[in-house]
């Protein structure tokens, strides 16, 4: 399994900016589809993008979709989330994740960080 760490989080202002970072131990990072989910008090874990092995194909959730941005680097074991025009609605505690197919299910997806708190204020 991939030992995943996640970073970036923090309280921003409606309208604003963060990076998320997620850092992978392994050697067999490459090998995987890589996600992000959140999940809202209350609320199921949503799938947030994905991107495939290739560090190219990407697909991302409607409500996210021209506001975020995911990225990775293979060399680097890092994969990344550029969160901008933040929305209250997008306040949640964010997890990277490997997969080995791509999918929006959280139920195809094996390792999973601890999460980091995103907090977006009005």
């Amino acid at each position: 399994q991939v030992q995943l760490v996640e970073s970036g989080g923090g309280l921003v202002q409606a309208g604003g900016s963060l990076r998320l970072s997620c850092a992978a131990s392994g050697r067999t990072f490459s090998m995987y589809v890589m996600g992000w989910f959140r999940q809202a008090p209350g609320k199921e874990r949503e799938f947030v993008a994905l991107i495939l092995e290739n560090e190219i194909s990407t697909y991302y959730a409607t409500s996210v979709k021209g506001r975020f941005t995911i990225s990775r680097d293979n060399a680097k074991n890092t994969l990344g989330l550029q969160m901008n025009s933040l929305k209250p609605e997008d306040t949640a505690v964010y997890y990277c994740a490997t997969g080995r197919t791509w999918s929006i299910s959280d139920d195809d997806y094996d390792s999973w960080g601890q999460g980091t708190q995103v907090t977006v204020s009005s």
